[in-house]
């Protein structure tokens, strides 16, 4: 099962926050720690990624079910918030098994296929060598050689494993790089049908993530769908308006 952090009450419907790609549970603390204030929050660590178990698989129907397994752990329906690769297999859970969703929340991303390739960053993690690192300062002085924005070096260094000897990337990067094609794409298999339930869709007003294909996507499977849009905020809108991400969940997921 993925690794999990549970806060909040111990009773009532939980809600299930699911990080990005490069991300672990944690980059949704502060979001966490607000809706835990009047909720149980359970926030993951996805296959392949922080201190969840490493696996051949990488694709939405396998991430969707290893929410689903978590979700059958924790009373058997959650709400559900996913930010860009959690939230296409939020979507995808949704989709196929709608019983297990009260409702959803989905940031910064659309149920199509992109044709971004993220490679790039698995290359940049690969190509610095880790021995005799024992500072994040000394990786991020490495990584700066192959990564330029110093914003994205330190969200991907939160997945860089000091304390083990050599460090070493909490990210199962060969998988990674080899799935990105089913990571960055939509599965075409899935059965045709909507989520019925309500579904909030947060979009960052810097982020170029949600077209109008993308919007006309969303309405077609989510039919519930509210559009909001966020803003000075780009795709990491947990990073960028922590806060007002953190309310805008609140109030519409409300009490458990």
């Amino acid at each position: 099962m993925l690794n999990q952090t549970v806060t909040g009450r111990d009773e009532g419907l939980p809600i299930l926050l699911v990080h990005g790609l490069y991300g672990q549970g944690r980059n949704l603390g502060a979001v966490a720690r607000r809706l835990a204030e009047n909720r149980r929050v359970v926030t993951v660590d996805q296959r392949n990624h922080g201190d969840s178990p490493n696996m051949e698989r990488h694709d939405y129907p396998a991430m969707a079910a290893d929410l689903a397994e978590v979700i059958e752990a924790n009373g058997g329906r959650a709400d559900l918030a996913g930010h860009s690769m959690g939230g296409k297999a939020a979507m995808v859970l949704a989709l196929t098994r709608p019983e297990l969703v009260r409702k959803l929340v989905v940031m910064d991303i659309a149920p199509i296929a992109y044709q971004h390739d993220q490679s790039r960053y698995v290359e940049a993690m690969e190509a610095i060598d880790l021995k005799g690192i024992d500072r994040r300062s000394e990786a991020d002085r490495r990584l700066a050689e192959h990564v330029g924005d110093s914003r994205l070096r330190a969200f991907l260094l939160q997945s860089l494993d000091l304390k083990s000897d050599p460090a070493a990337w909490k990210l199962n990067l060969p998988v990674l790089r080899r799935e990105m094609g089913k990571i960055t794409g939509w599965p075409e298999d899935l059965p045709r049908g909507s989520f019925e339930g309500p579904a909030l869709f947060i979009n960052g007003a810097q982020s170029d993530y949600v077209t109008a294909a993308g919007e006309a996507a969303i309405r077609a499977h989510f039919p519930q769908a509210r559009l909001v849009t966020l803003k000075d905020a780009g795709h990491w809108l947990h990073a960028d308006q922590p806060e007002a991400l953190a309310e805008t969940l609140a109030v519409f997921l409300g009490e458990g």
